[in-house]
């Protein structure tokens, strides 16, 4: 195993780092391994650590949080291909050898040097690459014209394709379509200096198999970024020639740098063995413009390829596709239990306070199912009045009612081969439940105003935060339904059972929101962190990301501090030691003293109080019990 961090943005990119054994740390303090110039960095961000045959990379309590494949973590266990965000760096974390080696297709021979006449093409010569030039030769030039169509036609072409392999394979039939050349190759460099190469024959042309590339036209194209041509190569070359041209009796080639913003990617290699096959200067100048064109289409295709190879293991890794985010125990549970009920068809109630993600855990069911190519359809019970209701989930036929002109499809028939998800399910009125009995017993309905039932092929998930048994016992919700439901039930966990989340959440809650708004944050503050973790978030993770949203529109600085927070999260008081600002510590002092003067004159009357201080009685409760009053006695 040769584990290594390839930066591919950032302060240092292009440097290759190896991960040998022990610790190595990343951050802005010059004592880490890696020292990142980058605010968006912490002074000790985190660190890699081998041992036991892996890699894992741990967050050393960053602002801006660790990502591995744009998702925040604490702790996460390395596998090649992983993609790595730290603060305003990206790296890829490598430990196989490349799997396109060269030797499939064409070879890079002995280091050589090439003799003869040789013609070097700058950039900035390139004809088709300078708009006054063009427009000044074209009136006097024919073949000006023909190579402007050609590039038109390749540009119009390779566009078109997202396969890496396939658009070069296609790239050197249409450049044999103008140049003369016998053979050719794209040879493509990635971050550690390997070769990745696609080859490629006239029609016609003589030869099979491999053919070797030699090594010093590759290295003097990729340094000096100059395109090169160069004929009579045997007649010319002397002793000096390369011993794989002579052997493969190379009489023409060509060489043009692939370039990307700036940065050589490859390059286009073309030769000739036939001593009457002569390259033109002015093939040398088509090649560079179809080079500068191709060379951003090819690495379009690459980094495409490349996002859905991390889709894939990312997929692959838990084998769930979701989006939730945490790695605390009962999130791993959740990812479990998931996994083993999507391969079925069977019904699943999720239940779970509110704002915890239950249509999160739908949705991943649903995604990750037989079904996850058909409607997913959601739709909230407690949001609707019950004649809307009836008519969004069964649909209605033309004069059931005023007002209805033609038939319409309801939510369950819209769903028809995939899922349904009734969010709510607890809130739904009594005369519906008995139509929705039937669709979970019979797998069909009557639309309002119809006579003749409509059979759908769906799954049903439903998800509350009310006590179920409770309302069946209460009479408010039929038993007989509640035990259709309630075939597979997964509890969601509340945010305060896994507050080791919560740093991770924040992060990404951040991230997400200073995208959205266009405000760049570099992270979350250690006193702003203390007091996300002391709260009890009881709206957990949408009360959260309402909190760093509010958070992000509201700050000035660069980082997310307390006093961005929400009133209600400032009241908590902090754990034991830690860290929280001179400021709201004496601000929850105060409010103590406030409150306590209040139930005090009223004779401990809560309601008293809490109409002395001009509240309602429901907030001092709350109030109390944040500020650690709630033992106040009530008279």
């Amino acid at each position: 195993m040769n584990p290594r961090l390839v930066a591919v943005a950032g302060p240092v990119m292009g440097s290759v780092f190896p991960l040998q054994e022990g610790d190595f740390s990343v951050g802005r303090d010059s004592a880490n391994r890696l020292t990142l110039a980058d605010p968006a960095a912490s002074r000790r961000h985190c660190l890699f650590r081998r041992g036991g045959g892996s890699i894992k990379i741990l967050d050393l309590g960053s602002s801006n949080g660790t990502f591995v494949n744009g998702v925040p973590v604490r702790e996460h266990v390395l596998e090649h291909g992983d993609e790595i965000r730290i603060g305003s760096s990206q790296f890829q974390f490598v430990i196989e050898q490349s799997e396109a080696a060269p030797a499939a297709d064409s070879m890079l021979a002995e280091r050589a040097v090439v003799m003869g006449p040789t013609v070097r093409l700058h950039r900035e010569d390139a004809l088709y690459l300078d708009p006054e030039r063009l427009r000044k030769a074209l009136p006097t030039e024919t073949r000006i014209a023909r190579d402007l169509s050609a590039i038109l036609k390749i540009s119009t072409t390779i566009n078109s394709i997202h396969d890496p392999e396939k658009l070069q394979r296609l790239l050197l039939d249409l450049i044999f379509e103008v140049v003369g050349a016998e053979r050719g190759a794209i040879l493509l460099s990635n971050e550690l200096g390997e070769f990745m190469s696609v080859s490629g024959r006239r029609p016609g042309a003589a030869g099979g198999g491999q053919f070797q590339v030699s090594r010093t036209i590759v290295d003097q194209v990729l340094r000096e970024g100059d395109a090169i041509l160069s004929n009579d190569v045997l007649e010319n070359g002397g002793s000096r020639a390369s011993q794989s041209l002579t052997s493969q009796r190379i009489a023409s080639l060509m060489a043009v740098p692939l370039v990307v913003f700036g940065r050589r990617i490859g390059l286009i290699y073309l030769d000739a063995i036939n001593l009457k096959t002569r390259f033109e200067e002015n093939d040398l100048q088509l090649v560079t413009a179809i080079a500068a064109i191709a060379a951003v289409a090819i690495e379009s295709a690459r980094r495409v390829q490349s996002l859905e190879n991390d889709k894939q293991k990312l997929v692959a890794d838990l084998g769930v596709e979701h989006r939730m985010i945490g790695e605390s125990s009962p999130i791993r549970e959740i990812l479990r239990l998931i996994a083993r009920v999507a391969s079925t068809e069977s019904t699943v109630l999720i239940r779970g306070e509110s704002g915890t993600g239950k249509e999160l855990v739908a949705r991943a069911i649903h995604q990750n199912s037989s079904r996850s190519g058909k409607p997913f359809v959601a739709i909230n019970c407690a949001a609707l009045p019950e004649a809307l209701l009836e008519s969004e989930l069964f649909g209605y036929e033309r004069g059931a009612f005023t007002g209805a002109s033609a038939r319409k499809r309801g939510k369950l028939e819209v769903a028809d081969a995939g899922t349904v998800f009734l969010d709510e399910i607890g809130e739904i009125p009594p005369p519906l439940q008995t139509k929705l009995l039937r669709v979970l017993q019979e797998r069909e309905f009557d639309r309002v105003g119809g006579t003749q039932p409509v059979k759908v092929d769906i799954r049903v998930i439903a998800a509350t935060n009310r006590n179920l048994e409770e309302a069946v016992q209460n009479g408010t919700f039929r038993q007989d339904l509640f035990y259709r439901l309630n075939v597979i039930r997964l509890m969601v966990p509340s945010l305060r059972e896994r507050r080791e989340d919560i740093p991770l959440l924040a992060s990404y809650f951040a991230a997400r929101q200073s995208e959205k708004c266009g405000r760049r944050v570099l992270g979350i503050s250690p006193e702003t962190r203390a007091c996300l973790l002391a709260y009890d978030w009881p709206g957990n993770v949408r009360e959260l990301e309402n909190a760093i949203e509010r958070a992000i529109v509201l700050g000035v600085t660069d980082q997310i501090m307390p006093e961005d927070l929400p009133e209600e999260v400032l009241e908590t008081s902090g754990p034991q030691g830690g860290s929280r600002l001179r400021y709201y510590e004496a601000v929850q002092e105060a409010k103590r003293q406030i409150v306590l003067k209040a139930v005090d004159e009223a004779e401990g009357s809560h309601n008293r109080a809490a109409e002395a201080l001009g509240i309602h009685p429901n907030n001092l409760h709350r109030l109390m019990k944040n500020l650690g009053l709630k033992g106040a006695a009530k008279k």
